[in-house]
């Protein structure tokens, strides 16, 4: 776009867009959702034991965690062991059938993962499977 000035001279108006702003805010952007990213993706860490067979689970489904502490959560929540039962039940509608999926970090002690197991039982469930990963054959 050309103008003409008081002294009668022909210029054009700068129509270049300042860019030093822009990737200014590009790179404020990416530092923020760099270090946010990893805190979005939280969740209990445990380490499973790895088999040789393993079921692939696609489906939300009521999911129990015992950490390297020993302690036990429903989805990502803390919860009391002698609460477990009824909270599960209360998940699954008052359903005993449905599948119920125990996380356990591989050193936790065998007692604890047997009073989890308990704790359902008790409350009648019995479709109960364990989460483990898939055994690697490149390193073993």
């Amino acid at each position: 776009m050309a103008f003409i000035t008081n002294t009668g001279r022909t210029q054009t108006s700068l129509s270049d867009i300042n860019v030093t702003p822009l990737v200014d805010v590009v790179l404020v952007l990416l530092v923020i959702f760099m270090l946010t990213a990893p805190i979005l993706q939280s969740g209990i860490e445990v380490e499973l034991p790895k088999t040789k067979t393993v079921k692939v689970v696609s489906d939300q489904k009521v999911v129990i965690t015992i950490d390297k502490r020993d302690n036990v959560y429903l989805g990502n929540d803390p919860i009391n062991i002698h609460r477990l039962g009824t909270k599960v039940r209360e998940q699954l509608q008052g359903s005993t059938e449905a599948p119920v999926y125990i996380r356990c970090d591989k050193i936790v002690p065998f007692g604890t993962f047997a009073t989890v197991v308990d704790a359902l039982k008790q409350a009648g469930l019995t479709n109960i499977s364990v989460v483990t990963e898939p055994l690697s054959t490149k390193g073993q």
